[in-house]
Order: structure tokens, then C-alpha cells, then sequence
């Protein structure tokens, strides 16, 4: 699954330590696993990389890689990620807006591909992706990230980020950052250390159920994010229970009689970003608006008493650094008692 790095005559942990230039051949060969089993060799740290969408574009600007991005599919949002990133985010070429074209990415002169979306063959089976022969001849070597990629394959739900900071460490290693990636995944486990010790033994009675109402996907269906998702993670983390945590997926459609049913304590707001705060909190009172007045969702307890968590989609759904600070806002909100100044 994903990023599996192993050294000739080291560990995986000492594989690309430190911060090296992509020259450098210290912790290389360097090899990779993708969710197949599939593995690739890496002579040295990519030079050319293209990413599949804003996922892995992000964690790659979090590790110091920007000169060495020259592409992405689905970028990322006006707003999306934090100021410093955006600039070095809107210098990287769009080759598609979704999905890269084939010919695109093919023809991109990347010697790699970060991939977030599923095996590579499931990709070329439906014509959403090359073929691992196509790859080949154009001299790009794949990487997957486990944490995206490979949830399908997982078994059970997901109840922490150990997949999102493995892939962070591995994919530290591949471009010689090691060092850059465990400053950022120190700083990701320290903040949900401290969130565990305010909810101290939390029992399972006092969780909240949570609802993480995707308003974007659309409101005449909607649709669930389910236990192999990362938000499970975040949400249980948080010390709340997802309601559909029980659906051995990562996204479901689901009917709002189910939501009724659920009744949940809590109901995320998740929109995607606007790309400014007043905009973003215009689309949060749009989706209350649309909770408050739907007939099947205006009797709900959680939404007449307005027990609602205004958070962006992109730091629950998306793997990555931001997780953990989803983590902590939900966690903030649903247990306010439990930390200083309430929410």
C-alpha cells in the first residue's frame, strides 16, 4: 500500500535523512510500493513530478519540493491553503482541472507521477489513466499515497492519521527531506497529543455523533463519508462518533432519511473554499439556511438548537497536514467545556 521506502545498506527510517539537494544520492536506491504490491526503484529523488490533485501538491510544497512540481490535476482552491503555499501553488502549470488528460500527463516530461486516487490499473481499466506499460515508455515512475489511494483496500474503519504521516515520512525520504517531513509530523502529533489529553478517557456515551453534511456534493442526495475515509479519522480523533463510520467505504450516497434517522448530535457545515473568509462564511450560512428550512432536516435537534461546526470540507476529507487541525477545531467545538474560553 502507497509509499513503502526501503534503503540498500540502511532502514527506512534513515532513507533520504536530512535535508539533501535532489542530486544527492544518500539514502538511494530507494524503493516504493504501490496499493497492488507493484514496486519501483528510485535511483535518486525525483527531479520532475507531476500530482494528481491538490492532496498531493500540498504535502509535496510542505516539504520544501516546489522547483521540482511541474503539474497537477485538481488544483487546489482560491483560498484552499495558507497564504505562503498559494503563491508557490499558483507558480505550478494546471494540466487539468480534473483528472489529467492521458496525453498530458504522458507528455508532461515528469520522471514521476504522484497518484492519490486508486491503483493504476483500476485507472487504465476505465480510461481514467495510462496503463503501467504507458508509464514505462514515458520514463515516469508512480507513487502512491496509502493514506488516499489505497483506502479502499484497507480493512476496518479508519481511526487515526498513521496512514497521512507515514505518507508525509516516506514521501520526506523519496525527495531527501527527511528532516522537513518530521518537523511536520512532530508538529501534527503534538497538536492531537494535546487534544487527547483535554478529552482525557473519553467514554463512548459521551462522544457526539457527527454528521459532516457535505453541502458542495450537492443537497438532493446527499453524500456520506464512511469509516475509510480520512474525516473518520479526524472525527474520532475529535472525540465524536461519524454516523456513517459504520459503512465499510470511503463515500457513500445516502438518502436524508437516513441523516433523520441518525438524528446526529452535531452537523458539520463542509464547504469547499471560497477563497475568502467572508465568502466562506457566506456558503456556511447558505447550507444553515438550506438545514433550517429543508423540511426533512428542520426538526432535527442538532439544527434547531444550531449545534453546527463551520469548517471547510478540505482539511476533513483531504489528507494531510491540515488534519490535525481539523482535529482540533471539531474537537473545540463539540467539547468546548473541556477546553479554555469554550468555543
Amino acid at each position: 500500500m502507497g509509499l513503502l521506502a526501503t534503503a540498500c545498506g540502511g532502514t527506512g527510517s534513515e532513507a533520504g535523512s536530512g535535508s539533501r539537494p535532489p542530486g544527492s544520492a544518500a539514502g538511494f536506491p530507494l524503493t516504493v510500493e504501490d496499493c497492488t504490491g507493484t514496486r519501483t526503484t528510485f535511483e535518486s529523488p525525483p527531479r520532475k513530478i507531476v500530482t494528481s490533485n491538490a492532496s498531493g501538491l500540498e504535502i509535496l510544497l510542505r516539504l520544501g519540493a516546489a522547483d521540482r512540481i511541474i503539474g497537477t490535476g485538481f488544483p487546489p482552491a482560491k483560498g484552499a491553503l495558507p497564504d505562503g503555499l498559494a503563491a508557490r501553488a499558483a507558480k505550478v502549470p494546471v494540466l487539468g482541472r480534473t483528472v489529467i488528460p492521458k496525453e498530458k500527463l504522458l507528455g508532461s516530461g515528469a520522471d514521476a507521477y504522484l497518484e492519490t486516487f486508486g491503483s493504476m490499473d483500476a485507472m487504465g481499466g476505465d480510461g481514467l489513466g495510462p496503463r503501467r506499460e504507458e508509464y514505462r515508455a514515458a520514463g515516469i515512475k508512480v507513487v502512491q499515497l496509502r493514506s488516499t489511494a489505497c483506502a479502499a483496500l484497507r480493512k476496518g474503519p479508519r481511526n487515526d492519521l498513521s496512514e497521512v504521516t507515514d505518507d508525509i515520512r516516506r514521501l520526506g525520504a523519496l525527495m531527501g527531506t527527511s528532516e522537513r517531513a518530521g518537523v511536520l509530523v512532530d508538529g501534527m502529533e503534538a497538536r492531537i497529543s494535546a487534544i487527547r489529553q483535554a478529552l482525557g478517557d473519553l467514554p463512548e456515551s459521551q462522544r457526539p455523533t457527527y454528521f459532516v453534511f457535505d453541502f458542495d456534493g450537492g443537497t438532493g442526495q446527499p453524500i456520506a463519508v464512511c469509516g475509510k475515509q480520512v474525516a473518520n479519522a479526524v472525527i474520532t480523533l475529535a472525540g465524536a462518533r461519524n454516523v456513517f463510520g459504520d459503512c465499510d467505504r470511503d463515500y457513500k450516497q445516502v438518502g436524508w432519511e437516513d441523516v433523520v434517522e441518525k438524528n446526529p448530535d452535531w452537523i458539520q457545515l463542509a464547504v469547499r473554499s471560497r477563497g475568502s473568509a467572508a465568502s466562506d462564511a457566506e456558503a456556511f450560512r447558505e447550507a444553515e439556511r438550506f438545514l433550517t428550512s429543508f423540511p426533512a432536516t428542520r426538526g432535527l435537534a442538532a439544527v434547531k438548537e444550531g449545534r453546527f461546526v463551520r469548517l471547510r470540507s478540505e482539511p476533513v476529507t483531504i489528507a494531510g497536514v491540515g488534519n490535525a487541525d481539523a482535529v482540533e477545531q471539531i474537537a473545540r467545538t463539540v467539547h468546548a467545556d473541556r477546553f479554555e474560553g469554550g468555543r
